[in-house]
């Protein structure tokens, strides 16, 4: 028996759980630890995994673990492809063809339930990207199709096509949603819709009721509590130096300081506060948080199931000093 909560997208016919496991975070060196990892992690509810054609044999790992379980027509496996390169955007219909099938290829599979494009190229066109992920629907490979690190502008001019050429649209976006806002991009060509900058983009997403897979939902271990205004200059490491760069500014540890009180006064964690206010927003969201072990798992499910109110919402995001 699980208490993880499920919702539906259009394209996949099986519930997807609402907390997403990246497979960057499994054990991936000791086969027997990282496919032991992935059966607890099924047992307890998470049937959609995430991985990305870039993050080295992840594809081939996830591949070979739902292939020895038989699990294809019960878990939800998102990958991702059409990443950049240090040459050029890699956003063609020849691109995205590429990655798909060496994914499918590394997993041995003959298809996937969702495949997001991983970054856009705003000055190629929409249309000839609509075609192609349409084709490789038709054909069976994919399920369903979205864009991680689309605007929103992007996504209306992709629909807009697909509806009038009577195709299938885009089912799911994937941007960075958190409590922190966003200050800096921790790679190039990332799209937030955190803080107020985030606001417009958010308001389509609710007008549209597009299913979102929120990446760095805990902005990268900001929300740990390791880093505080005193010491975060402190932390080294390329993860570190990512979230100082990203999060670490005076407005974020201001509603760090407002989420532990809350964290406190109803004996939670201040990361799952911040996993609360995500998947307390209103808006269709998955979250991709990145379980390590179980206990973490464990953890993020609780706060999955501790709904924040509009006022705390409001005040964590600093737009009112009324303590709920």
């Amino acid at each position: 028996m699980t208490n993880m909560l499920y919702g539906t997208v259009p394209g996949i016919d099986k519930p997807v759980s609402r907390i997403v496991q990246g497979i960057i975070q499994v054990q991936k060196d000791d086969e027997a630890k990282g496919f032991a990892f992935l059966d607890a992690l099924y047992e307890a509810g998470v049937n959609c995994i995430d991985t990305a054609r870039i993050y080295g044999n992840s594809d081939a790992f996830l591949g070979k673990w739902v292939r020895t379980r038989k699990l294809q027509d019960k878990v939800v496996l998102l990958a991702k492809g059409a990443h950049h390169n240090n040459l050029r955007r890699r956003v063609t219909a020849y691109d995205i063809g590429t990655d798909l099938h060496d994914t499918l290829a590394a997993m041995e599979l003959n298809y996937v339930d969702l495949y997001v494009l991983h970054r856009d190229d705003p000055n190629y066109p929409v249309e000839p990207i609509v075609d192609a992920l349409n084709q490789f629907k038709n054909e069976g490979k994919i399920g369903a199709f979205g864009g991680s690190n689309w605007t929103t502008q992007r996504l209306q001019a992709a629909n807009e096509y697909a509806l009038r050429t009577g195709q299938t649209p885009f089912a799911v976006s994937s941007p960075n949603f958190s409590m922190a806002e966003q200050v800096q991009e921790p790679w190039d060509n990332c799209v937030s819709i955190s803080g107020s900058a985030g606001e417009e983009q958010r308001k389509w997403y609710a007008e549209h009721k597009m299913p979102l897979f929120t990446w760095s939902s805990l902005a990268g271990g900001f929300w740990s509590g390791r880093f505080t205004r005193e010491n975060y200059k402190e932390h080294s490491g390329y993860h570190e130096e990512l979230v100082q760069k990203c999060y670490c500014y005076p407005q974020n540890f201001e509603r760090m300081d407002r989420a532990k009180q809350l964290a406190q006064k109803y004996d939670l964690s201040l990361p799952q506060i911040a996993l609360s206010y995500v998947m307390s927003y209103p808006l269709d969201i998955y979250a991709l948080v990145g379980s390590a072990s179980m206990p973490e798992l464990h953890t993020n499910i609780q706060a999955l199931h501790h709904k924040l109110t509009p006022a705390e919402i409001e005040w964590l995001e600093l737009r009112t000093n009324t303590q709920p």
